[in-house]
């Protein structure tokens, strides 16, 4: 078993998928340097933490001896150093989830790392991603969400479940017990691009050097695009529920893969909220109080302006040549598959009939 297991925990939009792809990409190294990044694939962890979510709670259903959170565990097992797991929908479980995941380990220390963002940047970043997600709240309507804490609001309700970052550290931090969570924060606008790899790296006890921090991240659309994606929302999604293909699609295909390009021709998403700071510095004021280990400095979660438009500013034709660069993206996709597909069709050979598909 492995002699300490590191869950990285979140929090959303804070550096997770940069530093998991750092990770994934350098398994080999961090293998050489006694760090296991478990299972084969990044894929095979948000699997296994699915899984861990919704099997072997209270009032759930059995964990299956030979899924995929059982995998990770056995993949652990296997290993004598420090083993990684890497999932931000760790972040806001529950104690009993907590001891979950330390019954599975008994014999290895479990610690926890949450990377932590400021909100004046999170609170964009969260708005934009959710309309990747399914939701058609408008930009206002979501800040007066986030706000006023409304119980009675998903959006409220889904935002601090992510981002009250004292209530998530407190738990975690009373279940592993003295010592076993570490605040990362994400360094300001204009730090040294590879600084969050390094206080990351100085977590996991390894030398940040040599690493290629040239990987793919979970870069934010643009707000046309998003307001784009709003409308497609209100028109796709009934009642909170998201057609099937929506992620594949939409999320991925046309967004994250896609769209996603033209973020540097839009004008930033901007924030500069008195209620923002006053927030912020109330969680700053927290976490320094509870006394948890910090590899960085809390004063990056004090936040500053974000230089940026709102949505009200962004015109009928930006829009409208977001949606037409997206038309564009779908009818080029949608060619290259069915030429895929003849190829495909014509490797197969004739036909029952004798005959091979028409071109």
């Amino acid at each position: 078993m492995a002699r300490r297991l590191v869950l990285h925990i979140g929090s959303m939009k804070s550096g997770t998928s940069f530093v998991q792809n750092v990770l994934g990409h350098h398994r080999e190294r961090l293998a050489e340097s006694g760090v296991l990044f478990a299972g084969s694939r990044w894929r095979e962890q948000v699997k296994a933490v699915r899984e861990l979510i919704e099997r072997g709670g209270p009032g759930q259903r059995p964990m299956p001896v030979d899924g995929s959170w059982a995998a990770v565990v056995e993949d652990a097992s296997r290993w004598e150093g420090t083993a990684v797991v890497s999932m931000e929908f760790l972040g806001p479980r529950s104690e009993a989830k907590i001891e979950q995941i330390l019954a599975a380990f008994p014999d290895t220390t479990v610690e926890a790392v949450m990377t932590c963002r400021d909100l004046s940047r999170n609170i964009p970043a969260m708005w934009l991603e959710s309309m990747q997600n399914g939701s058609s709240a408008t930009w206002p309507d979501f800040l007066a969400a986030v706000r006023d804490r409304d119980r009675d609001s998903p959006i409220a309700r889904n935002f601090w479940r992510h981002q009250d970052l004292p209530v998530i550290a407190e738990r975690w931090a009373r279940v592993l017990g003295e010592g076993r969570l570490t605040l990362v924060t994400v360094p300001p606008s204009g730090a040294p691009h590879d600084l969050l790899w390094r206080r990351f790296a100085e977590v996991l006890g390894v030398d940040p050097s040599g690493y290629d921090l040239e990987v793919r991240s979970n870069r934010s659309i643009g707000p046309a695009t998003a307001m784009v994606l709003r409308r497609l929302n209100e028109k796709m999604v009934v009642d909170g529920a998201v057609p099937q293909g929506y992620d594949r699609f939409v999320k991925h295909s046309l967004a994250k893969r896609g769209l996603v390009a033209r973020t540097p021709l839009e004008p930033r998403l901007g924030l500069d909220e008195e209620w923002v700071r006053e927030e912020a510095h109330a969680q700053v004021e927290r976490l320094a109080g509870a006394g948890h280990r910090v590899v960085g400095d809390l004063e990056d979660l004090r936040p500053v302006r974000v230089p940026g438009v709102h949505t009200d500013e962004i015109s009928a034709e930006d829009q409208l040549a977001a949606a037409v660069d997206g038309l564009e993206l779908l009818v080029r996709e949608w060619g290259q598959s069915e030429r895929k597909q003849r190829r495909a069709a014509r490797r197969q050979g004739p036909g029952p009939a004798g005959r091979g598909e028409e071109d």
